[in-house]
C-alpha cells in the first residue's frame, strides 16, 4: 500500500505546477486522495472523529496552499470534513437510540430493578458522548449517579469477559466510522463522475426549438448540455465567442460542429453587437460563491452585462463540487491567476518595449493576462447543477447542506 504522505506530496506538487487541469479533475483526485488518507488513518478508541478531522485538515491545508486558485480542491476537503461530522453525529444518534431502547426494556422488568437509580437525561447524553470521546472527571462525578458509577462486585472471570467485550465493541465502532466515511466519499466521487450527465438531462427543459444560444470559451459542461438538447431533436443555433487570448472557443465550435450543431464563431468584442439576436446565454463556471456570485473565465462579466442590458437570461451550468462556501471578500479566496504574457504578445516582436535595462530596470510595457472574471449574483438568472435548477438567492441554502460552518477555514488544530 503506498505511503499516504508520498501521495499527498506528489499531488500537492502537481497542483503547484498546474499539472492538474480543470476543476473536475482536481475535485476527483482530491476526493480519491482523501479516501486513502481516511482508510490508512489509525483511530484511537476515543475521539475518532476528531482524529480524522485533524488528519484531513492537515492534508487540506497543504493542498490548498499548493494552488489557492483551484477552489474545487478546498470544496472537496470541506465536503469530506462535513461527511465526517455527519457520520459522527449519526453514530451518536444511534448510540443514544440504543440507550433509549435499553431503558424501555428495563421498564418491562421494573419490579426486578426498583432498587437501581434511574439515569438522568444528562447521564444518557454523557454516555452517548463517551462513545466518541473520553469522558471528563467532571462528567463522571456530576452526570452519573454515584451508585451507577461504582461497579458492583463481580468475579474476575466476569471482569475479563467484560473487558474483552468492551475492546471488541470499541474496535467495531472504529471500523464502522471509517467504513461509513469511506462509503460516503465513494458516493461523492460518483457524484463528481456523473455530474455532467445529471446536468445534461435537464437541457431539454431549458433549450427550445429554433432558439439562439450564446456561450464563451470552452466548457465541457456546456458542451454536453448543448449536445444533450441536440440529441432530443431540438433544433437551435449556437454563437461561440472565441475566448481570447487562449481561443478555447475555437475548440468548442469544432466539437459542436462534429455533433451536428449549427455554430457561429464571433470575436469577444462582438458580443454586445450580437446579443440582441440571442435567446439565452449558457456558460460554465470555475466556482460558485456563497453569495451566488460566479468566478468564471475572463470575459464573462462583459457577456453578463450585455445580457442584462438586453434582458437575455444568463444561465450558469456547473457541478455541485464547484459550490464554494466562501464569499468573494474572504481573505482565503484568491480570485484570480495571471497567465504568461506570451499568450498576448510575441516577446521577440515587443522585446524593445520590455527592456528591463531602461529607466532603472522598469520596462515601459506591462502585460496583464488574468484568467478569471467575477460575475455578481444580480447578473445571473439561473444556476443549473446536478441537483436541479436554482435561483442565485437559493445558493446559500444549497451550500449549507454540503458544508459545516466549522470548516470554512481549513487549518490544523493548534496543539498549544
Amino acid at each position: 500500500m503506498p505511503d499516504v504522505q508520498a501521495l499527498v506530496g506528489d499531488f500537492a506538487l502537481k497542483l503547484k505546477r498546474r499539472k492538474v487541469e480543470g476543476s473536475h479533475a482536481s475535485a476527483r483526485q482530491t476526493a480519491e486522495l482523501l479516501r486513502s488518507v481516511v482508510s490508512q488513518q489509525r483511530l484511537p478508541h476515543a475521539g475518532q472523529a476528531a482524529v480524522l478531522i485533524d488528519a484531513v485538515r492537515a492534508v487540506g491545508e497543504q493542498l490548498i496552499a499548493a494552488n489557492p486558485v483551484e477552489l474545487a480542491v478546498g470544496n472537496i476537503i470541506r465536503r469530506v470534513l462535513h461527511i465526517i461530522r455527519e457520520e459522527d453525529l449519526s453514530s451518536t444518534t444511534t448510540a443514544m437510540e440504543g440507550l433509549g431502547l435499553s431503558a424501555d426494556s428495563d421498564d418491562d422488568n421494573a419490579g426486578d430493578h426498583e432498587d437501581r437509580p434511574a439515569l438522568s437525561a444528562a447521564a444518557v447524553a454523557a454516555a452517548a458522548r463517551s462513545a466518541l470521546r473520553a469522558p471528563s472527571l467532571h462528567t463522571l462525578l456530576e452526570d452519573i449517579p454515584e451508585s451507577a458509577a461504582v461497579p458492583h462486585a463481580s468475579s474476575s472471570g466476569g471482569d475479563s469477559e467484560g473487558k474483552s467485550k468492551s475492546a471488541a465493541d470499541k474496535s467495531l465502532k472504529s471500523r464502522k466510522l471509517k467504513h461509513d466515511v469511506i462509503e460516503a466519499i465513494n458516493e461523492l466521487i460518483q457524484d463528481i463522475d456523473t455530474c455532467h450527465e445529471q446536468i445534461s438531462e435537464q437541457a431539454v427543459e431549458h433549450i427550445h426549438q429554433n432558439e439562439v444560444i450564446l456561450t464563451l470559451g470552452r466548457s465541457r459542461t456546456v458542451k454536453e448540455f448543448l449536445c444533450a438538447a441536440k440529441e432530443k431533436k431540438r433544433s437551435f443555433r449556437v454563437f461561440v465567442a472565441e475566448g481570447a487570448p487562449r481561443y478555447q472557443g475555437h475548440v468548442l465550435a469544432k466539437e459542436l460542429v462534429t455533433k451536428g450543431l449549427q455554430t457561429t464563431i464571433i470575436t469577444d468584442s462582438a458580443v454586445f453587437a450580437m446579443i440582441s439576436r440571442v435567446n439565452m446565454v449558457i456558460v460554465g463556471a470555475h466556482a460558485i460563491m456563497a453569495n451566488g456570485g460566479v468566478i468564471a473565465p475572463v470575459g464573462l462579466n462583459m457577456v453578463a452585462l450585455a445580457a442584462r442590458r438586453h434582458a437575455v437570461p444568463f444561465v450558469v451550468v456547473a457541478g455541485s463540487h464547484k459550490l464554494c462556501p466562501l464569499y468573494p471578500h474572504n481573505p482565503e479566496v484568491l480570485l484570480n491567476d495571471l497567465r504568461s504574457p506570451a499568450d498576448l504578445l510575441d516577446f521577440d516582436e515587443f522585446s524593445d518595449c520590455m527592456d528591463f535595462a531602461s529607466r532603472g530596470g522598469s520596462p515601459l510595457l506591462h502585460v496583464v493576462n488574468p484568467t478569471f472574471d467575477y460575475v455578481p449574483p444580480n447578473l445571473v438568472s439561473l444556476f443549473i447543477t446536478d441537483t436541479g435548477g436554482h435561483n442565485p438567492s437559493y445558493m446559500y441554502r444549497l451550500i449549507a447542506d454540503y458544508y459545516s460552518a466549522d470548516d470554512l477555514v481549513v487549518k490544523r488544530r493548534s496543539t498549544s
